[in-house]
């Protein structure tokens, strides 16, 4: 007869004696353990720097908060979380409390902040949260928490699978934690979950898992229109690497994430009569009325260096150009290297950012270039004086950048 849960072993006597069956290990000890099977030594090195730099964000915010207040001349602060309610988190927070018609407003009204701009999912699942999390702002950094957590794991199993340092992954990771404008990262706003969406979804799209990548993608594409940009890579990607004709059956997939932003077109519709409701609202709050790339080039020239505006405006201007600067030269990297799905990710990001009146959140875009933090991961492991240069010339940028979120002063 066979007896499992206890062990037996033989006396001196010569008689056989019961060991007693070792406790069950508690619920921590059973979390940790699974933590461990799921996360490596490279993860957890990876979480353990995005931590540092969340608790160095976290201080900057109070200091911020205590140096720039609000109202000049104040003894008191305000609230610990005022820092992180700036901007794009307003528009966020009214649509998680009222919806996009507040009282049941139509024909293009939506609360006059032209709200409809800003696609659902993030204020959604925000709305989701608050029902455990009575503050707003909490809830929202909370998402965002979560969510970069998310995302420095997949882009650092991205950076891997992409050149064979081993170091690839927690440099990439660096580099983007360090970049000027990852202070919205950490912020309300809809980068972070869009990328613990997108990076997994590429991750899927890389592994040929078809209907995994079409359906992170389709939930991106919730979170913003950038997630059809992701939709025409997985594509692409899709027809470069199918090899027999079993896989053309997954083809219908890739159909899923158009059925988001589709939705969200007939709801504003029934709402306003306007199918184009969600770009009307983008003309109206931020001039992306369409204009061609050198005619949006020399508007922002002239706003960076024409004294036309205040010298914050110009410098934000400035920042704009830099930056799509640095997508083109991405995107020609790309292509000399034949990584032509991720080029085309790029090519349609700056195409819908690069024909605007002006140049709108181009530095904040670059947040989602997860080639542009690979790429320079893999140069620098190659030529180690480039994470000097990187930290030494971005690092006071990142500073200024984020400064200026949390004291209300950032205008892009």
């Amino acid at each position: 007869m066979l007896l499992t849960p206890t062990e037996f072993r033989p006396s001196r006597s010569g008689r056989i004696q019961e060991r007693p069956k070792l406790p069950e290990p508690g619920w921590p000890a059973r979390f940790r353990n699974r933590v461990a099977t799921l996360l490596g030594p490279a993860d957890r090195e990876v979480l353990w720097l995005y931590l540092l730099t969340r608790l160095s964000l976290w201080g900057t915010a109070y200091c911020t908060r205590w140096l720039f207040p609000t109202r000049p001349g104040t003894h008191d602060p305000g609230p610990v979380l005022t820092a992180f309610e700036r901007w794009d988190w307003h528009h966020y927070l009214h649509i998680a409390q009222d919806g996009y018609f507040p009282g049941g407003t139509g024909s293009g009204q939506d609360g006059g902040d032209n709200r409809a701009a800003f696609f659902p999912g993030f204020p959604m699942l925000l709305r989701a949260v608050h029902t455990v999390i009575p503050n707003w702002t909490a809830a929202g950094l909370l998402i965002s928490f979560v969510a970069g957590a998310v995302t420095v794991l997949a882009l650092a199993r991205l950076a891997k699978r992409y050149t064979a340092e081993a170091d690839a992954g927690q440099r990439a990771v660096l580099f983007f934690l360090l970049s000027p404008c990852a202070v919205f990262l950490a912020a309300g706003y809809t980068e972070a979950l869009f990328l613990a969406l997108a990076l997994p979804a590429w991750l899927a799209a890389l592994r040929r898992n078809w209907p995994l990548a079409a359906a992170l993608t389709a939930l991106a594409t919730t979170v913003r229109v950038s997630g059809l940009f992701l939709a025409a890579a997985v594509a692409l990607h899709f027809l470069l690497t199918v090899r027999s004709r079993d896989a053309w059956r997954a083809l219908p997939w890739l159909a899923l994430p158009a059925v988001p932003a589709g939705l969200y077109a007939w709801y504003l519709q029934a709402h306003t009569g306007d199918w184009m409701a969600w770009k009307h609202a983008q003309e109206r709050g931020w001039y992306r009325t369409l204009h061609t790339p050198w005619d949006t080039w020399s508007v922002t020239w002239d706003a960076a260096f024409g004294q036309r505006f205040t010298t914050g405006y110009g410098f934000m201007f400035q920042a704009e150009l830099v930056a799509m600067v640095a997508g083109l030269v991405l995107i020609g990297v790309l292509l000399w290297r034949r990584h032509w799905p991720e080029a085309v990710y790029i090519c349609l990001t700056l195409a819908a950012l690069g024909t605007s009146y002006w140049y709108t959140s181009i530095p904040r875009s670059t947040l989602l270039w997860w080639p542009l933090w690979i790429f320079l991961a893999a140069w620098s492991l190659r030529r180690p004086q480039i994470k000097t240069v990187y930290l030494c010339l971005v690092g006071p940028l990142t500073t200024i950048f984020a400064i200026t979120f949390l004291s209300g002063r950032w205008t892009g």
